[in-house]
């Protein structure tokens, strides 16, 4: 009885706000923070019913469902395929069949195998190749070469990595550092074989190459007595099956001729990483901060947006799928997009929103990227609690859906509170470690400032030099 009273209590909601979205704009109220629809969003989205909603799994669709059904309630248009919210990408997902390989082609031949000389970190592509190119990073560190394979030598972690994100946006091949595994733990890896990421079908370019191996020492050494320039090549024998990735795409219309044509993008990834290893007996990586916060706060600002009177510009809402994969349901947004991209302004992405960062204030979010453009400072200027991320060693710039579409000059960035918490990418990343008075009060700071840029002709602009 309990259950179909709240059954009840959801339909009469739901109602209500379908009849309000029918008033004239003039008698509708201000708009507010709903706390019990952030709750009920992340209830759902991070349930054990939905295990994780794997990328390109039948729960990404779920889920992609879900949020076009809370999209029409909002009184959201959809923008997605065939006239309604769901956008479909055609996947290949691929199986390494056996244990890849890397060699020397040019001089002297040499060959190494996974498992014994190197083991994956990530993979993007199953062959390429390139040049060699040593960076150290105890010393200046040259301007890499687009297309390298660059072994990055070095002690401090921090350094590698900034190192490492620095080659992949100059568009290296493939990356080699030492590996801090022990032997035994290379024996142990060596028992399977590492897993891919899916692929687009349409061989669309994702979020980054990532193509990252762990070396062993020997290798390393053997590497570093090569000259540069000496040719690098990888391969992994594999095979291919086809697919599926989702997103959730709506469109507000704006009122304004022009305005209408200087969109804003309200964005998250609505996938996280399914069934998986077990963790203390648990096996659902449910993803409740990553990213069903980012995606339930892309659900409010549309729930209030189209509450209100419609705004001067075009505001679209997108949940991406496969953000896990490297960006596959953004780059399939990016290649199919309602709208040209020129059109649209500014994108804000959402991720990581459901815990405090330690190194901001309780109620505060951060930007990456807050030097590369004016948006983040305008928006703080006009009320937003926002600024600049604390942890720029962790280049997170890079790292989410914003960065598919600011390659193609979308001033886009992305708004998160994550604090390095050791749940990330874990089961324990839960609704038990959730903090619902952080997200209310995080998201409610930004439903004025959104609803102004939405409003404003203040036209989001790179920074010299800050255009990726």
């Amino acid at each position: 009885m309990r259950k179909l009273l709240s059954i009840i209590v959801i339909c009469e909601a739901f109602t209500l706000s379908s009849l309000a979205q029918t008033q004239p704009a003039a008698n509708k109220p201000a708009p507010s923070l709903c706390a019990r629809c952030i709750r009920a969003h992340e209830e759902f989205l991070a349930s054990d019913a939905m295990r994780g909603r794997g990328s390109g799994t039948p729960e990404e669709l779920i889920t992609a469902t879900y949020i076009a059904a809370q999209l029409r309630s909002y009184g959201i248009q959809p923008a997605g395929d065939n006239g309604g919210y769901v956008q479909a990408a055609p996947l290949l997902r691929r199986t390494i069949t056996a244990a890849p390989t890397l060699e020397v082609t040019t001089g002297a031949a040499a060959t190494w195998t996974y498992g014994k000389d190197f083991l994956i970190e990530r993979l993007s592509k199953t062959d390429f190749s390139g040049p060699l190119q040593k960076v150290d990073t105890t010393k200046d560190v040259p301007k890499v070469k687009a297309g390298a394979v660059v072994l990055i030598a070095g002690l401090d972690p921090k350094q590698v990595r900034q190192a490492a994100y620095a080659a992949i946006e100059a568009g290296a091949a493939g990356i080699i550092s030492t590996s801090p595994k022990s032997a035994t733990d290379f024996e142990a890896a060596a028992k399977t074989l590492p897993r891919l990421p899916n692929q687009l079908e349409s061989g669309a370019s994702e979020m980054f190459n990532l193509n990252a191996i762990s070396a062993s020492p020997a290798l390393v050494a053997a590497l570093e007595r090569l000259a540069d320039g000496t040719e690098i090549k990888f391969h992994a024998p594999v095979t291919e099956e086809k697919g599926f990735t989702w997103n959730a795409v709506g469109k507000l219309e704006g009122t304004d001729p022009k305005l209408r044509n200087a969109a804003i993008l309200l964005s998250a990834h609505l996938d996280h990483l399914g069934v998986g290893a077990p963790a203390n007996g648990d096996d659902i990586y449910n993803g409740a901060d990553d990213d069903a916060s980012g995606t339930t706060a892309v659900l409010e600002l549309a729930r209030v947006l189209g509450a209100g009177p419609r705004p001067r510009r075009t505001v679209i809402f997108a949940l991406f799928g496969s953000e896990e994969q490297g960006g596959l349901g953004s780059t399939c947004f990016r290649e199919h997009p309602p709208i040209p991209l020129t059109d649209i302004a500014a994108n804000l992405e959402f991720e990581m929103i459901g815990r405090a960062d330690p190194k901001v204030k309780t109620d505060t979010l951060w930007l990456t990227g807050w030097e590369r453009s004016n948006l983040g400072p305008t928006l703080a200027a006009h009320g937003a609690k926002l600024v600049g991320d604390p942890h720029p060693d962790q280049n997170f710039f890079m790292r989410s859906d914003n960065y598919v579409l600011a390659k193609k000059g979308v001033v886009a960035q992305t708004v998160s509170s994550y604090g390095l918490h050791k749940d990330y990418h874990q089961p324990s990343d839960d609704l038990a470690h959730l903090d619902f008075k952080h997200m209310d009060a995080a998201i409610g700071s930004l439903l004025g400032p959104i609803e102004w840029l939405a409003n404003s002709s203040f036209t989001p602009q790179w920074n010299k030099g800050g255009r990726p």
